[in-house]
Protein backbone atom coordinates (compact mmCIF):
# COMPACT_ATOMS: atom_id res chain seq x y z
CA UNK A 1 0.00 0.00 0.00
CA UNK A 2 1.41 3.35 -1.32
CA UNK A 3 -0.04 6.70 0.57
CA UNK A 4 0.89 10.06 -1.33
CA UNK A 5 1.38 13.02 0.70
CA UNK A 6 0.66 15.48 -1.62
CA UNK A 7 3.48 18.51 -1.43
CA UNK A 8 1.24 20.93 -2.28
CA UNK A 9 -0.50 19.97 1.54
CA UNK A 10 2.07 20.30 3.10
CA UNK A 11 2.36 23.10 6.50
CA UNK A 12 3.72 26.30 5.39
CA UNK A 13 5.19 29.54 7.26
CA UNK A 14 7.26 32.57 5.72
CA UNK A 15 8.92 34.47 8.06
CA UNK A 16 10.71 37.03 5.45
CA UNK A 17 14.07 35.35 6.17
CA UNK A 18 13.04 31.93 6.04
CA UNK A 19 10.49 30.31 3.69
CA UNK A 20 9.33 26.36 5.29
CA UNK A 21 7.36 23.59 4.23
CA UNK A 22 6.27 20.81 6.73
CA UNK A 23 5.57 17.58 5.92
CA UNK A 24 4.61 16.78 9.45
CA UNK A 25 3.26 18.92 12.44
CA UNK A 26 5.80 21.48 13.67
CA UNK A 27 6.00 24.66 15.21
CA UNK A 28 2.76 26.59 15.05
CA UNK A 29 1.54 23.79 11.83
CA UNK A 30 -0.31 20.93 13.65
CA UNK A 31 -2.72 17.87 11.74
CA UNK A 32 -3.01 15.59 13.77
CA UNK A 33 -3.33 13.16 10.79
CA UNK A 34 0.57 14.03 9.86
CA UNK A 35 2.11 13.56 13.34
CA UNK A 36 5.02 11.82 11.76
CA UNK A 37 5.66 8.32 10.19
CA UNK A 38 7.42 5.78 12.24
CA UNK A 39 9.90 6.78 14.17
CA UNK A 40 10.60 9.79 11.21
CA UNK A 41 9.11 12.60 12.82
CA UNK A 42 10.33 16.07 10.67
CA UNK A 43 10.80 16.85 7.32
CA UNK A 44 11.30 20.37 7.27
CA UNK A 45 12.26 22.14 3.46
CA UNK A 46 13.68 25.30 4.29
CA UNK A 47 15.18 28.05 2.32
CA UNK A 48 16.76 31.02 4.04
CA UNK A 49 17.90 34.30 2.93
CA UNK A 50 21.55 34.92 2.72
CA UNK A 51 23.00 36.20 5.61
CA UNK A 52 20.37 35.23 8.10
CA UNK A 53 19.41 31.79 9.74
CA UNK A 54 18.52 29.70 13.28
CA UNK A 55 20.00 31.56 16.46
CA UNK A 56 21.30 29.43 19.13
CA UNK A 57 18.58 27.21 20.17
CA UNK A 58 18.59 23.34 22.18
CA UNK A 59 17.48 19.98 21.17
CA UNK A 60 17.73 16.95 23.29
CA UNK A 61 16.81 13.02 22.62
CA UNK A 62 16.59 13.57 18.84
CA UNK A 63 18.48 12.28 15.81
CA UNK A 64 18.73 15.76 13.47
CA UNK A 65 20.00 15.01 9.84
CA UNK A 66 20.59 18.21 7.76
CA UNK A 67 20.75 17.83 3.58
CA UNK A 68 22.10 20.21 1.68
CA UNK A 69 20.17 20.81 -1.69
CA UNK A 70 21.56 24.13 -2.78
CA UNK A 71 24.39 26.97 -1.19
CA UNK A 72 25.78 26.31 1.96
CA UNK A 73 24.51 26.14 5.76
CA UNK A 74 27.00 27.25 8.33
CA UNK A 75 26.66 24.73 11.83
CA UNK A 76 28.13 25.77 15.50
CA UNK A 77 27.31 23.35 18.24
CA UNK A 78 28.17 23.59 22.26
CA UNK A 79 30.09 20.31 21.21
CA UNK A 80 32.49 22.92 20.02
CA UNK A 81 31.96 21.79 16.02
CA UNK A 82 31.77 23.62 13.45
CA UNK A 83 31.11 23.41 9.84
CA UNK A 84 29.69 24.32 6.29
CA UNK A 85 27.12 21.62 5.02
CA UNK A 86 27.30 22.00 1.03
CA UNK A 87 25.05 19.70 -1.46
CA UNK A 88 26.60 16.14 -1.32
CA UNK A 89 27.19 16.34 2.61
CA UNK A 90 25.34 14.84 5.02
CA UNK A 91 25.38 15.98 8.66
CA UNK A 92 24.25 13.85 11.88
CA UNK A 93 23.68 15.82 15.42
CA UNK A 94 22.77 12.97 18.12
CA UNK A 95 20.91 15.70 20.45
CA UNK A 96 20.77 13.04 23.68
CA UNK A 97 21.16 14.60 26.64
CA UNK A 98 21.29 18.06 25.38
CA UNK A 99 23.18 20.47 22.56
CA UNK A 100 22.46 24.18 21.70
CA UNK A 101 23.67 25.11 18.42
CA UNK A 102 22.97 27.65 15.19
CA UNK A 103 22.54 27.44 11.64
CA UNK A 104 23.47 30.48 9.71
CA UNK A 105 22.94 30.88 5.86
CA UNK A 106 26.90 30.72 4.88
CA UNK A 107 26.56 33.04 1.95
CA UNK A 108 25.87 36.78 2.15
CA UNK A 109 24.31 36.78 -1.80
CA UNK A 110 22.84 32.85 -2.34
CA UNK A 111 19.97 31.80 -0.43
CA UNK A 112 20.11 28.19 0.80
CA UNK A 113 18.05 25.36 0.66
CA UNK A 114 17.99 22.23 2.70
CA UNK A 115 16.06 19.62 4.40
CA UNK A 116 15.84 19.21 8.19
CA UNK A 117 15.11 15.70 9.45
CA UNK A 118 14.30 14.48 12.71
CA UNK A 119 14.15 10.93 13.95
CA UNK A 120 13.45 9.43 17.65
CA UNK A 121 16.21 7.83 18.87
CA UNK A 122 16.33 4.14 20.17
CA UNK A 123 17.07 4.98 23.52
CA UNK A 124 16.96 8.72 25.33
CA UNK A 125 19.77 10.40 27.30
CA UNK A 126 22.72 9.24 25.20
CA UNK A 127 25.92 11.21 24.90
CA UNK A 128 25.41 14.28 22.18
CA UNK A 129 27.53 13.71 18.88
CA UNK A 130 28.31 14.87 15.43
CA UNK A 131 28.82 13.60 12.25
CA UNK A 132 29.22 14.36 8.30
CA UNK A 133 29.82 12.53 5.22
CA UNK A 134 30.28 13.68 2.05
CA UNK A 135 28.57 11.34 -0.83
CA UNK A 136 29.46 12.82 -4.58
CA UNK A 137 26.70 13.24 -6.98
CA UNK A 138 28.52 9.87 -8.48
CA UNK A 139 27.77 7.71 -5.68
CA UNK A 140 23.89 8.33 -5.80
CA UNK A 141 23.67 8.37 -9.99
CA UNK A 142 20.24 5.66 -10.50
CA UNK A 143 21.17 3.69 -7.53
CA UNK A 144 19.75 4.47 -3.77
CA UNK A 145 22.91 5.23 -1.76
CA UNK A 146 22.86 4.40 1.95
CA UNK A 147 23.97 7.87 3.72
CA UNK A 148 22.75 6.59 7.14
CA UNK A 149 22.41 3.89 9.22
CA UNK A 150 22.55 2.44 12.82
CA UNK A 151 26.09 0.83 11.73
CA UNK A 152 27.50 3.40 9.80
CA UNK A 153 27.27 0.65 6.90
CA UNK A 154 29.27 1.45 3.49
CA UNK A 155 30.44 4.84 5.02
CA UNK A 156 27.30 6.43 5.85
CA UNK A 157 26.92 8.30 9.38
CA UNK A 158 25.68 6.39 12.12
CA UNK A 159 22.33 7.15 13.57
CA UNK A 160 20.91 6.20 17.06
CA UNK A 161 17.62 4.84 15.21
CA UNK A 162 16.19 1.99 13.71
CA UNK A 163 16.32 3.83 10.68
CA UNK A 164 18.26 3.64 7.47
CA UNK A 165 18.28 6.59 5.03
CA UNK A 166 19.45 6.25 1.35
CA UNK A 167 19.68 9.14 -0.90
CA UNK A 168 19.64 8.10 -5.18
CA UNK A 169 19.80 10.56 -8.38
CA UNK A 170 17.57 9.39 -11.03
CA UNK A 171 16.44 10.73 -14.38
CA UNK A 172 14.31 9.47 -17.00
CA UNK A 173 15.39 5.74 -17.86
CA UNK A 174 17.34 5.47 -14.56
CA UNK A 175 15.73 2.60 -12.07
CA UNK A 176 16.37 0.86 -8.64
CA UNK A 177 14.70 -0.96 -6.08
CA UNK A 178 15.36 -1.15 -2.46
CA UNK A 179 13.65 -4.48 -0.41
CA UNK A 180 11.50 -4.45 2.41
CA UNK A 181 12.46 -7.01 4.92
CA UNK A 182 8.96 -8.46 7.05
CA UNK A 183 7.45 -5.71 9.37
CA UNK A 184 9.69 -2.86 7.84
CA UNK A 185 7.89 0.31 6.57
CA UNK A 186 9.30 3.29 4.15
CA UNK A 187 8.86 6.96 3.66
CA UNK A 188 10.05 8.56 0.30
CA UNK A 189 10.31 11.94 -0.05
CA UNK A 190 11.11 13.77 -3.59
CA UNK A 191 13.81 16.44 -3.13
CA UNK A 192 13.86 17.20 -6.24
CA UNK A 193 12.47 16.86 -9.81
CA UNK A 194 9.69 13.92 -10.97
CA UNK A 195 10.03 10.25 -10.50
CA UNK A 196 8.27 7.04 -10.03
CA UNK A 197 7.46 5.10 -6.63
CA UNK A 198 6.15 2.00 -7.58
CA UNK A 199 3.90 3.26 -10.04
CA UNK A 200 2.83 6.65 -8.71
CA UNK A 201 4.27 9.48 -9.90
CA UNK A 202 5.57 11.82 -7.44
CA UNK A 203 7.09 15.32 -7.82
CA UNK A 204 9.34 18.06 -5.61
CA UNK A 205 8.26 18.05 -2.09
CA UNK A 206 5.72 15.03 -2.63
CA UNK A 207 5.89 12.36 0.18
CA UNK A 208 4.69 8.65 0.16
CA UNK A 209 4.22 6.11 2.84
CA UNK A 210 4.68 2.70 1.92
CA UNK A 211 3.56 -0.17 4.58
CA UNK A 212 2.67 -3.94 3.86
CA UNK A 213 4.52 -3.88 0.29
CA UNK A 214 7.81 -5.87 -0.57
CA UNK A 215 9.96 -3.19 -2.08
CA UNK A 216 10.38 0.36 -2.68
CA UNK A 217 10.50 0.56 -6.46
CA UNK A 218 12.07 4.41 -8.10
CA UNK A 219 12.27 5.23 -11.71
CA UNK A 220 13.48 8.57 -13.08
CA UNK A 221 11.18 10.60 -15.04
CA UNK A 222 12.97 14.29 -14.95
CA UNK A 223 15.92 15.22 -12.75
CA UNK A 224 14.67 13.14 -9.87
CA UNK A 225 16.72 13.35 -6.12
CA UNK A 226 14.99 11.16 -4.01
CA UNK A 227 15.29 10.40 0.28
CA UNK A 228 14.60 6.72 1.25
CA UNK A 229 14.25 6.06 4.81
CA UNK A 230 13.83 2.41 5.68
CA UNK A 231 11.95 2.19 9.24
CA UNK A 232 10.67 -0.40 11.50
Amino acid sequence: MITIRSGRERGHAKHGWLDSHHTFSFADYFDPAHMGFRSLRVINEDRVAPAQGFGTHGHSDMEIISYVLEGGLEHKDSMGTGSVIRPGDVQRMSAGTGVRHSEFNASKSDEVHFLQIWIVPRSRGIKPSYEQKTFSPADKRGRLRVVAAPDGRDGSVTVHADAVLYAGLFDAGESAELPLADGRHAWVHVARGKVRINGRDLAAGDGAAIDQESAVRVEGVEGGEVLVFDLA
